[in-house]
C-alpha cells in the first residue's frame, strides 16, 4: 500500500518537473525564435532601404576599419556602399558585421540586373540565382527558406530579392536547446533520487502509525480472548446452578459474536502483516471442496450456486487463507443477494493468471458503497440488513487475502449483478 503511495510521489515530482521543462524549453525556443526572425526581418529592411543599384561595386569592398582575415571575407558578406543621406554605414554596425547578405536585382524584363553574393563564401552565383528564382515564384514577399531569410522589394526599375543566412543564429540556437536538455535531464535524474529520498521521509510516518494500528489490534484481539473465556466459562456455570434464562442466552450469543469479531481482526492483522505461509495450492479443488458446505445453505435460502470451474489451476500460497478468500465471496453473495441463483467461475485468464469471480443479484449499489466496499467496518442499510455475524470486515479480509497473495480484487455492477473478481497469479 505505501510502496504505491512512494511511487505516485516519485511520480508527481517527477512529472512536475518534466512538464514544467516542457514548458520552459517550449517558450524558450520560440521567443527566441521570433525575435531571432524579427531581428533579421528588420536587418533585411534596413539592407533592402540602403541598397542601390548603380551604386554597386562590381567586386567586393573591403572595409575601412577591419582586416580582411585569413579567409578573405570582411563585413560580414557583401554589405551596400556607405549611403549617401550621411546615415551610419551598415558595415559599422556590429549585427551587420556578423551578418552575411545575399542580393538578386531583376529588371522589369525579368533580366538579372546585379547578384551581390556575400563573396561567395556560402553561395554561389548559380545557387543564389536558383534560390531567388524560386521566391519570386512562390509570390510571398517575405519569409525564410532553409536558413535563408528573404525579402522582396519592388523599385521603379527592377526587383530585389534580398536575403539574410540565418545558419549562425539557427544554430546559436539549437546549441542552447541541446544545452538545456542536457542540464534538464541531469536535474531530472538528480530530483528523481531526491523524490525517492523525500518520498520516503513522508510516508515514513505513515508507515509507523499503520505498523501501531496492527499492533494495536492484535494485541488487543489477544487480550480479549481471556475475558471472552472467562465470560463463557462463567454462563456455562451458571446454567448448571440456575438453569436455562433470557439473560445468559443474551450474554451467550453477545459472547460468540465478540469472539468471532476478534477472530476475524486477529485474522486481518495476521494477513497484512505478512504472516503468509507460501506452498502449491490446486486452486480448482480448493474452490469446488469450498463450495459444498455452502450449497446447503443455499437451498435453505431458496437459492443455487452455478458453479463452473476450469481444472488443474496452482497458485502459490497459504491454502487456509484461500478458503478464507471463497468463503467470504460466497457468503457475502448468499447473504446480501437479492436473487434466486449464485455464480461462481474459476479461469484461467490471459498473462497467466487465475480468475475467480463471484455474482449474484442485487440493488444497484452507489458510487460511494463501490468505492467504500472493501473498508474495515463499513456498512450500508441496502447491504448489511441482517443482524447476524457480519461487522463490515469479511470483505476487507479478502481484499488483504487477495494482495497477500500478490492478486487484485474488484467489484462492479452490471445490472441486474454486482460481480466480484479476484486475479491471481498462477504457479509456473
Amino acid at each position: 500500500m505505501f510502496g504505491k503511495t512512494k511511487r505516485n510521489i516519485v511520480f508527481a515530482i517527477v512529472f512536475s518537473l518534466l512538464a514544467l521543462m516542457i514548458v520552459t524549453l517550449t517558450t524558450i525556443y520560440l521567443s527566441n525564435r521570433v525575435a531571432l526572425r524579427r531581428e533579421n526581418e528588420e536587418m533585411l529592411k534596413t539592407y533592402v532601404e540602403r541598397y542601390a543599384l548603380e551604386e554597386q561595386p562590381t567586386a567586393p569592398e573591403p572595409a575601412e576599419d577591419a582586416g580582411s582575415g585569413e579567409g578573405g571575407q570582411t563585413d560580414g558578406g557583401d554589405l551596400p556602399p556607405p549611403p549617401p543621406d550621411g546615415k551610419e554605414p551598415m558595415r559599422r554596425e556590429p549585427q551587420f558585421r556578423l551578418s552575411t547578405f545575399y542580393s538578386v536585382a531583376y529588371g522589369n524584363s525579368g533580366e538579372v540586373l546585379a547578384i551581390r553574393n556575400g563573396n561567395g563564401a556560402l553561395q554561389n552565383d548559380a545557387s543564389l540565382l536558383e534560390t531567388a528564382a524560386s521566391i519570386l515564384k512562390s509570390g510571398k514577399k517575405s519569409g525564410a527558406k532553409g536558413t535563408l531569410y528573404y525579402l522582396v522589394a519592388e523599385r521603379e526599375s527592377y526587383t530585389l530579392v534580398a536575403m539574410l543566412d540565418g545558419t549562425i543564429g539557427d544554430r546559436n540556437q539549437t546549441l542552447l536547446i541541446r544545452q538545456m536538455l542536457i542540464i534538464g535531464a541531469v536535474s531530472t535524474a538528480i530530483l528523481f533520487f531526491v523524490s525517492i529520498f523525500l518520498a520516503r521521509r513522508i510516508v515514513r510516518p505513515l508507515e509507523e502509525n499503520d505498523r501501531r494500528q496492527k499492533r494495536f489490534v492484535s494485541d488487543a484481539g489477544h487480550e480479549l480472548k481471556t475475558p471472552i473465556a472467562v465470560i463463557s466459562a462463567n454462563s456455562e456455570l451458571l446454567k448448571r446452578q440456575i438453569g436455562e434464562n433470557e439473560w445468559l442466552a443474551n450474554i451467550d450469543y453477545e459472547n460468540r459474536r465478540m469472539c468471532d469479531l476478534v477472530k476475524q481482526l486477529l485474522l486481518l492483522s495476521r494477513v497484512e502483516s505478512g504472516e503468509t505461509p507460501k506452498e502449491t495450492v490446486d486452486l480448482s479443488k480448493l474452490t469446488d471442496g469450498e463450495i459444498l458446505p455452502f450449497e446447503s445453505l443455499a437451498f435453505e435460502h431458496g437459492k443455487r450456486i452455478d458453479a463452473t470451474i476450469e481444472p488443474g489451476l496452482t497458485v502459490e500460497g497459504d491454502p487456509n487463507q484461500l478458503r478464507q478468500l471463497v468463503s467470504i465471496l460466497l457468503d457475502n453473495a448468499l447473504s446480501h443477494g437479492t436473487g434466486d441463483s449464485i455464480t461462481l467461475s474459476l479461469f484461467e485468464k490471459e498473462r497467466h493468471e487465475a480468475t475467480l469471480t463471484v455474482a449474484n443479484d442485487a440493488a444497484e449499489p452507489s458510487e460511494e458503497q463501490l468505492t467504500r466496499m472493501f473498508d474495515r467496518f463499513y456498512r450500508t442499510d441496502e447491504a448489511r440488513t441482517d443482524a447476524g455475524a457480519h461487522y463490515g470486515l469479511g470483505l476487507s479480509i479478502a481484499q488483504a487475502v487477495t494482495k497477500a497473495h500478490g492478486g487484485r480484487i474488484a467489484a462492479e455492477y452490471r445490472k441486474p449483478r454486482l460481480i466480484f473478481t479476484v486475479t491471481l497469479p498462477q504457479k509456473d
